[in-house]
């Protein structure tokens, strides 16, 4: 790989351009999605993390808010609906077991289940990013999720997760070729600019691609800039620059075969620059709810990128690859 790096990064998003396009075409995908952040309670304590709350702070969704949401989603002609939590919540936090036993839920995975089971009720399909799963529990939330997902970030070991066990990328990894043995189609990314290097990247997006080589499962892969935000550890960090991104993207889809769509969020950076670097999905955005994850940055308006895309169709997907909206 030490031939591709070594590309200037104009020579790289060519490359990724050419190679986007003869895999994809002229065509940019898009989900509209709501997101239901369920419990943003979470045993991890990622350095750069706005979406955790301390006990005290912390919220879980009732299933009236739950079915609020998703209303409001299918009346805005949302196909998807996005289930979020932190990782293992139950696992540290007595109060958050009491709330799912008064919601009448043995654990997080059938709080999950039923959530899934009200956004089918809505005309919704689900996709279900909550951290890490077991086998069993992804079994079960397959059986009412288009999708599932975990984000990789990076096969770094790095200070940013000194205090967050579940980000060992080696458990994160077995994650993934779980859901591979299972045949789950299955999302997962980086996390661009939180302290590893484009060697790292490099070395990340081969260990995707190879398993998705033995399992055939992955379907997309996000490669997603850090944003600083107030009051995190990180707040004062650089954020990774137009030329980073556009590298880690170009190099995503020159790694990765074609078949894996390679998605950067709308939010986050120029849908442009998007573009130019060779994306051919623009992820999930809402009508409806924020991006609670990178809340100080609201989702563009789908009509805004129609003159930011000029040249390729914008057309709407659901959270299975290949079934279009």
């Amino acid at each position: 790989m030490p031939a591709l790096t070594e590309q200037t990064t104009p020579a790289l998003a060519r490359r990724a351009r050419q190679r986007r396009d003869r895999a994809w075409g002229r065509v940019l995908t898009w989900s509209p999605k709501v997101f239901l952040p369920l419990t943003n309670l979470c045993r991890n304590a990622c350095d750069y993390c706005a979406f955790r709350k301390a006990p005290g702070q912390d919220h879980t969704m009732l299933p009236a808010e739950v079915d609020a949401v998703l209303a409001e989603g299918a009346r805005s002609g949302c196909t998807e609906a996005l289930f979020c939590i932190g990782d293992t919540p139950e696992a540290v936090f007595p109060h958050y077991r009491r709330q799912l036993d008064e919601l009448g839920h043995d654990d997080t995975t059938e709080f999950l289940y039923a959530s899934a089971l009200r956004a089918r009720a809505h005309g919704l399909h689900a996709h279900t990013n909550a951290g890490l799963l077991s086998a069993e529990a992804m079994i079960r939330l397959a059986e009412v999720n288009a999708s599932l997902g975990l984000m990789l970030e990076t096969t770094a070991e790095l200070p940013v997760h000194r205090a967050a066990p579940d980000k060992s990328p080696s458990v994160r990894v077995r994650m993934l070729e779980e859901a591979g043995q299972l045949g789950i189609p299955f999302t997962t990314g980086l996390l661009v600019g939180i302290g590893e290097t484009e060697a790292d990247r490099v070395e990340s997006l081969c260990l995707i691609r190879d398993i998705h080589r033995r399992f055939g499962h992955i379907m997309e892969v996000i490669v997603q800039p850090f944003r600083a935000h107030a009051g995190t550890p990180m707040a004062q960090h650089p954020e990774p620059d137009d030329e980073t991104l556009t590298r880690a993207i170009a190099l995503a889809r020159l790694i990765l075969d074609e078949e894996i769509s390679v998605q950067s969020p709308p939010n986050l950076a120029s849908v442009r620059l998007l573009v130019e670097a060779g994306v051919n999905d623009l992820g999930g955005i809402s009508p409806v709810t924020p991006d609670f994850i990178n809340a100080d940055h609201p989702w563009p308006h789908v009509d805004a990128l129609e003159g930011a895309v000029e040249g390729f169709e914008l057309r709407r997907r659901l959270p299975l690859y290949g079934c279009c909206a």
